[in-house]
């Protein structure tokens, strides 16, 4: 009676473990298939974007800074992006501590070129004065001369000669000191001229800060909701960023009744990628949303994908819906319909493989499996069109079969590359 017990206990443990790596084989080997189809085959291209608005109207910051030496100026307060404002708002403040130090230079500047002014102005004056003493001078000298011919016409023609001598060269001294004082008054006015201009020009230049300063201020040029700017990174500007001469903007105030979205398409799948395609669109955060739009620019040039050695290449598509749950800077999915096919053979991607250079699948022959040589055609997200190799409703393995090594390849010429049998596999 023990040992009867005993052999039954072993063969309980025998076809437990024979059943368990057998059940183990099953589930390795189990093989999963799919018909070739025939039909409609839709070229596409799955991407994500980002919502912009069509148009909009930018917010900046002071232009001409650099004209002060300043190359760029921070944000040091902004109201939060999504914020609906009106006409004249605050919308950001800058950081004006800079412009504070180069308004006190400037400041200094003009001070100086006032006092330099009036100095001059005191020295012309004093200077003119003493010009036209020295003429009125002369003009009494000359009377005086005169009146001396005019008495000597009696003496002896020496003492006329004389007089007459001292009376041109006295006429001569005051025509020569009147062009004198013409050219000194001309010199003096173009002095004066010249100081008032420096005098202007550091007015000018104190005004030119101060009204920087105020415009630090950033206010909203008109009513709508406020969204970041980027930068040449495409990093949004924030508090602490910095805004330069070249990049003056601060925020958009984006015109919502059209729509965009910004995507990138990479250079194996823009070439598929025309103006005028259609597109379906999805938004992220509210997957029961479904959209139609269009292409309506492709970029020319590509472009660096940041942390990658992959080029990108700019692509906007227009939003032909209206509706208020679109907002910038929401993420979308866009289905790129590059083009339709009609009347072609197509399989899923799973059951294409290449192996040395051959493009090949596992179709099903008889009670076995072969390698078909396959040529493909245009492929999208999910499957591929088959030019040779196939037919319809022909069955191939989307899974990968045991042994695939073992398994002859045939050629689309029909010749087999090994000379086996075709190899057997449970289904």
């Amino acid at each position: 009676m023990k040992r009867k017990i005993i052999i039954a206990v072993v063969g309980l443990v025998v076809a437990t473990t024979v059943y368990y790596f057998w059940s183990r084989s099953a589930e390795t080997t189990t093989e999963i298939y799919a018909s070739v189809k025939k039909g409609k085959f839709t070229v596409s291209v799955n991407s994500s974007g980002e919502l912009f608005a069509k148009s909009s109207v930018n917010i900046l910051g002071p232009s001409g800074i650099n004209s002060v030496g300043l190359w760029q100026i921070k944000i040091s307060n902004i109201i939060p992006e999504g914020k609906l404002v009106k006409e004249g708002d605050f919308v950001a403040a800058l950081d004006g501590s800079e412009l504070v130090g180069k308004l006190k230079d400037r400041q200094t500047e003009l001070d100086k070129a006032n006092l330099q002014h009036a100095q001059l102005q005191i020295d012309t004056t004093l200077e003119l004065r003493t010009a036209r003493d020295e003429l009125i001078n002369l003009k009494f000298t000359q009377e005086e001369k005169k009146l001396i011919l005019q008495q000597s016409k009696y003496e002896p023609p020496a003492t006329i000669r004389q007089a007459e001598i001292e009376m041109d060269k006295t006429a001569r001294n005051f025509k020569q000191s009147s062009e004198n004082y013409k050219i000194k008054r001309e010199k003096a006015i173009s002095k004066m001229q010249e100081s008032l201009g420096n005098v202007d020009k550091a007015r000018r230049s104190v005004e030119f800060i101060q009204e920087i300063l105020q415009k630090c201020n950033v206010i909203a040029p008109k009513s709508g909701m406020v969204i970041y700017a980027r930068d040449w990174s495409g990093q949004k500007r924030r508090e602490g960023s910095n805004v330069s001469t070249w990049e003056p903007v601060v925020a958009t105030l984006p015109d919502m009744s059209v729509m965009l979205s910004k995507t990138y398409i990479n250079e194996v799948d823009i070439q598929k990628i025309k103006l005028g395609q259609e597109v379906n669109i999805g938004l992220d955060a509210f997957p029961e949303k479904k959209y139609a739009g269009k292409v309506i620019a492709v970029a020319n040039v590509g472009e660096q994908k940041p942390n990658s050695d992959s080029k990108v290449f700019e692509v906007d598509i227009e939003i032909a819906d209206k509706d208020s749950t679109l907002l910038p800077a929401m993420t979308t999915s866009n289905l790129i319909l590059a083009e339709t096919i009609e009347n072609t053979l197509f399989v899923p991607l799973e059951g294409v493989h290449n192996e040395n250079g051959v493009t090949f699948t596992f179709k099903k022959s008889g009670m076995g499996i072969i390698k078909q040589e396959i040529k493909l055609g245009k492929t999208n997200d999910n499957e591929a069109i088959i030019l040779e190799g196939l037919k319809e409703n022909e069955e191939i393995m989307l899974s990968m079969p045991p042994n695939p090594e073992n398994i002859e390849l045939v050629r689309l010429d029909g010749k087999k590359e090994e000379k086996k049998a075709v190899s057997e596999v449970k289904k």
